[in-house]
């Protein structure tokens, strides 16, 4: 079987850690990055399978980074999962308007990222 690769993009060490808990548990292989510009970076070397991306981080945030990974050469392979504390509806319209496959709300835990990951075909 094939390893699934994750990237975890967010801002709070913390929150990377917590995730990357989660998703190793679930069998992926994890990179982290503290912000858009490392994790284009990232990914112009190695296409993850998924992407835990939060939405407000310094240097470049989550939805300026998802535009420009769906741009990208086979920027629009990795499911990416929105993870932020932003609720309004419009928010999360623009973000799945922008090429987000799902919507988790901070803090989520193991049971509902699993979940997630379900919906959208990545576990």
């Amino acid at each position: 079987m094939d390893v699934r690769t994750c990237l975890i993009v967010d801002d709070s060490r913390i929150i990377r850690k917590v995730s990357r808990r989660i998703v190793e548990g679930l069998g992926f292989e994890v990179d982290e990055a503290a912000d858009g510009v490392e994790a284009l970076s990232y990914c112009s070397g190695l296409m993850p399978d998924v992407v835990l991306l939060d939405w407000n981080m310094p240097v470049m945030d989550g939805l300026t980074f998802l535009r420009r990974l769906r741009a990208a050469p086979g920027g629009d392979r990795p499911k990416v999962l929105f993870c932020t504390i932003e609720t309004a509806p419009e928010r999360i319209a623009e973000a799945l308007s922008a090429g987000a496959d799902e919507y988790v709300m901070k803090p989520f835990d193991s049971e509902i990222l699993h979940s997630k990951l379900s919906e959208v075909g990545a576990v």
